[in-house]
């Protein structure tokens, strides 16, 4: 007999194929409304895996039809949909792939903030348009190195960031909730101070209620007409109305965002401004990084059918 999972996101189609292979899947991802309800009724009671995403919300509401759920398998970093106190009560495990998705995210952290800085996509425009030729040199941008990179969130991915942004000539600063051992970099106590000293911003932390609006309208005053922000947390780490008029009243120079409140549909004074880099939350989004995150989910699966410790627990 083939173990029971439910999935309500899909991997990638190799990864897919083997859950196919392994477990009697129940897919409701592909279902909605009044077949939602009875998938849940009949695959519930009898389902001690869940295959999940960051958009995946697990509430009270979801667990109280899934009284055999022992493991959530999570196929990205962020899990700030799912209640893990609720879980963590009723025993459930939750899984996450932070750790084969740090490289590419704080690659693409790196990127934004130099197309921020550099104005990188006004500079496409400007050759495309044929100002160039018509009007000559655009005007200035403003040099990285040798400036100040204060993270907010110095974990896995706050780490990897840091590293890049050492390579490219930055001194680093950085908050979180207690100091890290094994690093010489300038710590600070709270977010507004770190925006103060920096010269550029970048959140990494984790999603959730404890962040929520961490960088307010004081931190981004604090950052100043020079400073850049550049987000590759969560939307929901930032004040968005408070970013938008700072960006707007240049009370900040520039930002890189990769994360928005309302995704896919983003404010759409985002599209309005011409000092602001865009990316549709797809930082973690090669085809390398997807298949190690797909991978990692299954073989946490497998770990938790064998009895074995799990690969990557969050709780």
């Amino acid at each position: 007999m083939k173990p029971d999972v439910i999935v309500a996101y899909p991997l990638r189609p190799h990864q897919m194929a083997m859950l196919e292979e392994t477990y009697t899947l129940h897919r409701l991802d592909l279902v909605k409304g009044e077949e939602r309800d009875a998938l849940l009724q009949q695959a519930g009671p009898i389902s001690s895996a869940l295959v999940c995403n960051g958009h995946v919300t697990i509430d009270e509401a979801l667990l109280s039809k899934l009284p055999a759920l022992k493991l959530a398998a999570c196929s990205s970093a962020g899990y700030d949909q799912m209640d893990l106190e609720a879980m963590t009560r009723r025993g459930i495990k939750l899984t996450n792939t932070s750790e084969v998705l740090c490289d590419d995210v704080a690659d693409m952290a790196l990127l934004l903030m130099l197309a921020a800085r550099r104005r990188l996509p006004e500079g496409d425009r400007y050759v495309r348009s044929g100002d160039w030729g018509q009007k000559g040199m655009m005007p200035l941008t403003t040099s990285t190195s040798g400036k100040k990179a204060g993270i907010v969130g110095l974990g896995r991915i706050g780490m990897a960031i840091a590293k890049r942004c050492e390579a490219v000539g930055l001194t680093i600063g950085y908050y979180g909730r207690t100091k890290k051992a094994g690093n010489d970099f300038a710590y600070f106590d709270a977010p507004v101070k770190l925006a103060d000293w920096a010269d550029i911003l970048i959140v990494a932390t984790p999603g959730g209620p404890s962040t929520e609006g961490l960088i307010s309208a004081d931190v981004l005053n604090a950052l100043g007409p020079t400073g850049s922000f550049i987000n590759i947390a969560r939307g929901t780490v930032v004040d968005e109305p408070a970013l938008i008029k700072a960006l707007q009243e240049r009370r900040i120079a520039s930002a890189g965002i990769d994360v928005y409140l309302n995704e896919p549909n983003p404010d759409p004074r985002f599209a309005a401004l011409d000092n602001v880099v865009l990316y549709p939350h797809h930082a973690s989004g090669t085809e390398e990084t997807r298949d190690r995150m797909a991978q990692l989910t299954v073989d946490n699966l497998a770990a938790f059918f064998a009895g074995r410790p799990l690969l990557t627990p969050v709780n």
